[in-house]
């Protein structure tokens, strides 16, 4: 007769997901079932819960980096994280996401371990009410990391991030989504200090004609989306766009959600100004559902 552990991971996963995923009982499956061959795992803390609930311990992460060798990714939700420091997460992540997590202001904070998280490529920060420029410039000692995704990190200054794009100057991707950040601030520290960029993704507030221009003849750039919520006056037209994006050698793909256009005509002249483009213009993305919610 088969047992659990028979079964493909998928299916696992599956019925993981219909469970209370406290830590002592999500630690007793993992261990039972998937330790070894785990490679991607997310987590619902109970951040909103009070405090009489279990939370995340230094512990937990550290038996997680033993017990699952090949553990590559780690995307955690609503976890307060303020006592649970960078140095007990497993060294072997590639992608690191925090969503709606709380940090302490000693979590990424300059001058600490060079050797934490080696491994690291990815970090995304969403709805980080802490996450703020000492945080973003401790980011630099992750020497492998190429790609970067501020969500929401309203703390974050155009000071900050001009400051620390320059140490990052190795980034392959960025996204600045819904910060306190001028679009126009944000692409001149891209064109600044990220000449080696492939793809970029942010919120257009406020974008203008000479903001957009600084992209001009960036060497690497593949793919650019432009995110509403809505258009500004000052935001360049359709036809700006094309001679904006007609100087960059390598860009593939152009991105345009929420900014109230006539689709279908603005999709016509954008594609027929950049035929060897793909055009998507789309609504807005609907603001995140937290999964475990």
């Amino acid at each position: 007769m088969a047992t659990l552990a028979d079964l493909p991971d998928s299916v696992i996963l599956e019925i993981f997901s219909y469970l209370s995923m406290r830590p002592k009982i999500m630690w007793h499956l993992l261990r039972r079932y998937m330790a070894s061959r785990l490679q991607s795992l997310r987590l619902g803390g109970y951040l909103s819960s009070g405090s009489q609930v279990p939370q995340l311990s230094p512990a937990l992460m550290r038996a997680l980096g033993q017990k699952c060798p090949n553990l590559k990714c780690l995307c955690l939700h609503g976890a307060d994280l303020s006592v649970v420091p960078i140095t007990s997460l497993p060294c072997t992540l590639r992608t690191l996401e925090l969503h709606s997590c709380e940090i302490s202001m000693a979590w990424l904070l300059k001058g600490q371990d060079p050797t934490v998280l080696p491994l690291l490529e990815c970090i995304v920060l969403d709805r980080v009410p802490a996450f703020r420029d000492e945080h973003l410039q401790g980011l630099t000692r992750f020497r492998a990391l190429r790609s970067l995704v501020l969500g929401g990190t309203y703390r974050v200054t155009e000071t900050g991030l001009d400051a620390s794009l320059q140490k990052l100057s190795y980034l392959q991707r960025l996204e600045v989504l819904g910060c306190a950040l001028s679009a126009d601030s944000t692409l001149l520290s891209i064109s600044r200090h990220l000449r080696d960029v492939q793809k970029i993704r942010l919120t257009v507030t406020g974008l203008s004609v000479p903001g957009l221009s600084v992209l001009e003849g960036m060497p690497a750039l593949e793919s650019l989306c432009l995110q509403g919520p809505h258009m500004t006056p000052e935001m360049p037209s359709p036809a700006e766009i094309i001679s904006s994006c007609l100087t960059m050698p390598k860009l593939r793909v152009l991105e345009l959600q929420g900014l109230e256009w006539d689709g279908q005509e603005a999709e016509r002249i954008l594609c027929q100004g950049l035929p060897h483009c793909l055009v998507i213009i789309r609504a807005c993305p609907k603001e995140s559902i937290d999964w475990w919610l």
